[in-house]
Order: C-alpha cells, then sequence, then structure tokens
C-alpha cells in the first residue's frame, strides 16, 4: 500500500479476503486499512448458484454496483421482492432494510459493495462461517 500526502493507493494484494461458502470479500477500503470514517468499499465475488442469507445492517445504507456477471437482488420493503441485476446496475438499500443477492449465472457475480457509516464489514470478520486470508495469499477452497 502506498501513501501519499494522506492519500492511500490500495492493491487486492494489500488486503485480507474474507472467504464465506458463497464466495469472497475484499475491503479496499474501510477504517483498518484507509482510515476511513465516513464509508466503506469492498469487492464481493458469489460464486454460481450461491448466495448470502438474508440479512440487515442496522444504521447502515448500502450501495451495490454490479461490475460483471448476473443475479437476483431481494430487498424486503412491504414483503420481500426479487429483482434481477446485471453488469452495470446499482441497487441502494436503504439502512435497517432486510436483503439477499443470489448469483443466477453460469460465472461469478461480482460486486462492489460500499456501506454508510462503516461497521458491518467488522461484524462480518466475527461470522463463524467466516475465514480470513492473510493479504498476498491466495484463498484456497
Amino acid at each position: 500500500m502506498a501513501e501519499f500526502q494522506g492519500l492511500r493507493f490500495v492493491h487486492p494484494s494489500d488486503v485480507e479476503t474474507m472467504v464465506f461458502d458463497w464466495g469472497t470479500i475484499k475491503w479496499m477500503s474501510e477504517p483498518r486499512v484507509t482510515h476511513t470514517s465516513g464509508f466503506t468499499m469492498g469487492v464481493v465475488i458469489l460464486e454460481p448458484g450461491k448466495g448470502h442469507a438474508k440479512h440487515n445492517h442496522p444504521g447502515c445504507e448500502e450501495i451495490l454496483y454490479v461490475i460483471s456477471g448476473r443475479g437476483k437482488q431481494m430487498i424486503d420493503i412491504h414483503g420481500e421482492r426479487w429483482e434481477p441485476v446485471a453488469e452495470g446496475d446499482t441497487v441502494h438499500i436503504p439502512a435497517d432494510i432486510f436483503h439477499a443477492t443470489v448469483n443466477t449465472g453460469w460465472e461469478p457475480l461480482k460486486l462492489i459493495a460500499v456501506y454508510c457509516p462503516p461497521g458491518p464489514e467488522a461484524i462480518l470478520r466475527t461470522l463463524p462461517d467466516c475465514r480470513l486470508v492473510p493479504p498476498g495469499e491466495l484463498p484456497m477452497r
């Protein structure tokens, strides 16, 4: 990681990888990495046919941007509603709203996830199904 007058340039090999049975996350900007106080940003990869469980983030908004692949996104506002998502789509999830994402394609679904304010990424790190792979190491299945 390079730093120049308070700016930080973060490479994927600079940060740990969170490994779950459904895929991986690399938090490229979070308080532990860039000392951010306003938001968190990570790259999420969901494996084909996999998804994460319905959950919410109390007091925290989330934005998802689909880089590649396709899937479906559930948001539970007045009942569960599933919408297809694909490359170029953005989803805004208000604070406290339950949601889930599933990869419906044959290739990985790659997303950018942004939390405002930071916090949920730290909770993910403590979950029993989260395996942490140190910076610079490749996750092995």
